[in-house]
């Protein structure tokens, strides 16, 4: 108790000094050889798990955008391709509508020329029976009248007007 009662922490002692240091010198070679080295490796590991996930993450961003600048391109030609196609489509249209204007025009330029030939046909079918008609008429009234001149003057105008109202009634 004798070394109790003069010892003052206050004080350096160069004994406390020397164990002091000793002590803290092993404490810190059995810290590093046990605590600090798997801390220290743990910091590594993490580290470089940490630049490793950040160079992944630039090289997804980079794939990203290389994938995002093809599907621009790939919208922009299937718009291109779009617009040709409408473009062929409207072509289309207009050519099958005015092909079909035009065989319906044909068509009806047909029909209007075989009933215009039909029509000539008809009316020169009336005209030659008119024709004959009126031959025929004109031999019987003249048959007539040379017999009425035979039978007599008065007669005759008398028989000429009866002949035409036949015709007429005809």
């Amino acid at each position: 108790m004798f070394l109790l009662a003069k010892f003052t922490p206050i004080l350096p002692y160069p004994g406390l000094i020397l164990w002091t240091v000793v002590i803290f010198g092993l404490f810190w070679i059995i810290m590093r050889n046990f605590a600090f080295k798997p801390i220290i490796e743990a910091l590594e590991k993490r580290d470089t798990s940490i630049q490793k996930a950040l160079e992944d993450s630039k090289a997804a961003r980079a794939e990203m955008e290389k994938f995002k600048e093809e599907s621009a391109q790939f919208l922009g030609e299937a718009r291109g391709e779009q617009s040709a196609i409408m473009k062929e489509a409207r072509a289309a249209k207009d050519q099958i509508i005015n092909d079909a204007k035009e065989e319906a025009r044909v068509a009806a330029n047909k029909v209007i020329a075989s009933a215009r030939t039909e029509i000539n046909v008809e009316k020169n079918s009336a005209l030659k029976e008119m024709k004959k008609d009126s031959g025929v008429f004109a031999l019987q009234i003249a048959e007539k009248v040379i017999q009425k001149q035979l039978m007599g003057k008065d007669d005759n105008e008398s028989f000429a007007n009866g002949l035409i109202n036949d015709i007429q009634l005809n």
